[in-house]
């Protein structure tokens, strides 16, 4: 309870001072990093960033607590192998893909599923061109862009 009263203390604190955290500082004229994205994300105006060989991704969405990416493959293209401390579900919007998730592996293709729990290692091969929609929680701060 001593916690909570300090964070609401906190809150307040913040709001009686004018801090908005997510525009521009007035004084100094720095930019204060946004912990959000707008609320609309047009796919014709985000542009397509590296993400290995044969594969690209948009960010689409996020807060602090979550981000949509949706993940483009060409086929033979590798997600490799890797593990991260968020949890991640994605979905095969199209293609085929064989994924890894802790040591098991099987073929997805559109319409499937897949569930990786944090700190587990994942990867994928794309046997034919395809999309992901992955789903990560909290938001990969690495993903955006500098």
């Amino acid at each position: 309870m001593k916690s909570l009263k300090y964070c609401l203390f906190l809150m307040g604190a913040l709001l009686v001072m004018g801090t908005n955290l997510y525009a521009d500082n007035e004084k100094s004229g720095t930019p204060v990093k946004k912990t959000r994205s707008e609320s609309f994300i047009f796919a014709k105006d985000k542009p397509w960033e590296p993400a290995g060989e044969g594969v690209t991704r948009q960010v689409l969405g996020y807060d602090g607590q979550v981000m949509v990416v949706k993940v483009k493959f060409e086929k033979g293209a590798v997600g490799t192998p890797h593990t991260h401390y968020h949890t991640q579900t994605t979905y095969v919007a199209s293609g085929k893909f064989e994924f890894t998730v802790g040591g098991e592996t099987k073929i997805v293709e559109a319409g499937d599923g897949i569930y990786m729990e944090p700190d587990v290692l994942h990867g994928c091969v794309c046997l034919e061109e395809g999309m992901l929609i992955d789903c990560f929680s909290p938001m990969r701060a690495d993903y955006l862009s500098k």
